[in-house]
């Protein structure tokens, strides 16, 4: 950031500053149509509702943005509720973030008093980052993805 000129910002989540979430999500889109493609072959309609885990939120805003304009779908982003919600024993974005700045873009973030992230845990490899893509906290605000949280003992015994 302090060198614009010879440093060049890449990140593979739908984060940072435009246009970087757009183009990851666009990339990420191949899953959303895909899902739909496949879903509507098998079984000739629509699903009832989606879910998928949001760390940053490559992976959910990408099967998301296929159903977007279907309300008949009820669509669900999982966070990492980790240990606990003790500071640093989570990294629920949406759930205990509030809105701030990282790496370029304003989205909701696990912040302290001064405005800087904090630390966060999460079992899942992905999922520990203090920060979420900007189109999800825009999906949060108005009310379009329902956005719960699982700890890491629920995500581990869901996997067994």
């Amino acid at each position: 950031m302090a060198d614009p000129v010879t440093q060049f910002y890449a990140i593979g989540s739908v984060v940072g500053p435009h246009p970087f979430p757009m183009m990851v999500r666009d990339f990420q889109a191949v899953v959303g149509r895909e899902a739909r493609k496949q879903i509507v072959e098998m079984t000739g309609r629509l699903p009832d509702a989606l879910v998928a885990c949001v760390g940053g939120g490559s992976s959910a805003i990408g099967l998301f943005s296929a159903f977007l304009e279907d309300k008949e779908v009820a669509i669900y982003g999982v966070e990492p509720s980790g240990i606990g919600f003790k500071d640093g024993e989570h990294a629920a974005t949406l759930t205990k973030g509030r809105p701030g700045i990282l790496h370029g873009f304003k989205s909701y973030l696990l912040q302290d008093a001064q405005g800087q992230p904090m630390k966060v845990y999460s079992a899942a490899s992905g999922l520990d980052y203090p920060g979420v893509g900007p189109e999800h906290s825009y999906l949060k605000d108005s009310g379009r993805v329902k956005y719960e949280c699982a700890g890491d003992s629920e995500a581990i015994s869901a996997f067994f």
